[in-house]
């Protein structure tokens, strides 16, 4: 989905009509929604968070708390920082002419915004939901009170309004305005014009 943005690219050039970019954004959009949610059930229900006696499913919960907790305007930011880097990553990726430049390409940038924490509305279908699965173990929910201090007021707010009203809208938002307007906006400005 965030890569797909820069489909605004052809829109503005109009090799596809808006409809069209609105109709490919939703279905990928969703059908990412439904990807990962599911992957988020299996592993809840894998065994894997009990693994160090349950550490695993604190983390994930404590994870998905702080994105809950963010401000729309941090969550909007953080996501057009996230995808210039991701769409950065896809431009000198397709730009690359074989796998090992192609790995370089979007290494850099990916690992660029996984570690400044910028959020990724499809990374974030999946934690969140994750983090709702593993609240609804007492053993999970007693370990991350333990580890992290995580009282009730703070769990309260882990729930699915908030996982789709506090972080996922502001995160998609920006996340368009990153990819379609910060990369795909200027790269047309600077290069689509002059083509014709």
């Amino acid at each position: 989905f965030t890569g797909d943005c820069m489909m605004s690219m052809a829109c503005m050039k109009g090799r596809i009509g808006f409809g069209s970019l609105l109709r490919t954004l939703l279905i990928v959009y969703l059908g990412n929604f439904a990807g990962a949610v599911l992957i988020a059930f299996l592993v809840a229900h894998s065994g894997q968070y009990d693994y160090s006696a349950g550490a695993l499913g604190a983390y994930t919960i404590k994870t998905a708390v702080g994105k809950t907790g963010l401000s729309f305007m941090r969550a909007l930011f953080s996501g057009i920082l996230c995808n210039i880097l991701v769409c950065a990553a896809v431009l000198m990726a397709a730009a690359a002419k074989d796998i090992g430049g192609k790995v370089l390409a979007i290494f850099f940038p990916i690992l660029a915004f996984v570690v400044s924490g910028f959020e990724h509305c499809v990374a974030n279908m999946y934690y969140i939901p994750a983090g709702i699965f593993a609240a609804g173990n007492p053993a999970y929910v007693q370990k991350a009170q333990e580890l992290y201090g995580l009282g009730a007021e703070k769990l309260t707010g882990l729930n699915w309004g908030s996982f789709v009203t506090v972080n996922l809208l502001p995160v998609t938002i920006g996340n368009i305005i990153g990819g379609a307007v910060m990369v795909g906006g200027v790269c047309f400005y600077l290069h689509g014009k002059a083509e014709g």
